[in-house]
């Protein structure tokens, strides 16, 4: 496929979902809608399948999947679970949080979906179309975002024909995304808890959830969205900014007004739902370069600038 139009939009219904598990059993990827951000979602027991979603996002081979399951059962027949990782499944699933857990002995997944670690991100999604598709399809699901690698991530299924228009067979449209940022991202080093990417959920809540402190990563690409460089528009992009330059597309909030804003009110839980579709508005300004107002760094402010920080870096940082 190489045009935009060789690739169906289905608004979310039973038809929408059932052509898609279809797909998926056949092997091929979806782009369907999540609490958090679009997933493309394909068979995790598959090579070929995975290699699918590898080449369509154009994603490097060393950058490991999500896999979204049904419930906690389904999870501990991929995983290894300690009372730690049962605790805050328990608390937090269906939901925003991955968990990073050693891959359990003879699981069914496909060797590049864990990009050769001994570990896999695992997360139970709570949208209704990723759970109508886990159901349809009876399997797991690897679904890392459903955007070529690096560019941003798409809250609407428009974002995604946008960006992997002829390369995928389907999207399913379930409007804008509720959460607008992926999955709070843990790992249990050494009888501790580690963020492995923020997101909606703060990592304060997940440990209190599990009982353990917090500790340090390892180090290394151990989960999804620790690349350097991520989630960038196609413009240099400013952070920390006041004021435009003359040539500067100003994404505002709170008093800092701009061409656009996450959030006039300075809510950084509208912020963060905003976020994408405001730097995809950008993206398409008549200006050359973006620039993005100060964000405070507590609470869901972490995951926004995390975001925004990697949105910034040059991408020749990660080649």
């Amino acid at each position: 496929m190489d045009r935009q139009n060789d690739t169906r939009l289905l608004p979310f219904g039973t038809a929408a979902i059932a052509e898609a598990a279809r797909l998926v059993i056949d092997g091929w990827p979806v782009a369907v809608p999540t609490e958090t951000v679009y997933g493309l979602a394909a068979d995790a027991t598959s090579d070929e399948a995975v290699a699918r979603i590898y080449a369509a996002k154009g994603r490097p081979s060393f950058n490991p999947l999500i896999v979204h399951v049904s419930g906690l059962e389904e999870a501990e027949s991929i995983a290894l679970f300690g009372d730690a990782a049962r605790a805050v499944a328990a608390a937090f699933w269906p939901g925003p949080v991955t968990l990073v857990l050693p891959v359990r002995p003879g699981a069914r997944l496909a060797r590049a979906v864990t990009a050769g670690l001994p570990t896999v991100a695992i997360r139970c999604p709570a949208h209704p179309a990723m759970r109508a598709l886990l159901a349809a399809a009876a399997r797991p699901l690897a679904a890392p975002s459903a955007n070529a690698s690096g560019a941003i991530s798409p809250t609407r299924a428009e974002h995604v024909v946008k960006s992997l228009g002829g390369r995928i067979r389907l999207v399913i449209d379930g409007g804008e995304t509720a959460l607008g940022l992926e999955s709070t991202i843990v790992g249990f080093p050494e009888g501790r808890i580690a963020l492995l990417r923020a997101g909606p959920i703060p990592i304060e809540a997940i440990a209190a959830a599990a009982g353990l402190p917090q500790g340090a990563a390892a180090g290394g690409i151990e989960a999804p969205g620790q690349l350097k460089s991520h989630y960038a528009p196609a413009k240099p992009l400013r952070l920390e900014a006041v004021a435009p330059a003359p040539d500067e597309w100003l994404i505002g909030f709170g008093e800092v007004a701009g061409d656009d804003s996450l959030s006039a009110s300075g809510d950084l839980e509208e912020a963060a739902a905003r976020l994408f579709e405001a730097l995809h508005r950008a993206e398409e300004a008549d200006r050359p370069r973006i620039a993005v107002a100060p964000i405070p760094r507590h609470g869901l402010g972490a995951a926004i600038n995390d975001r925004l920080a990697r949105a910034a870096a040059p991408r020749e940082a990660d080649r």
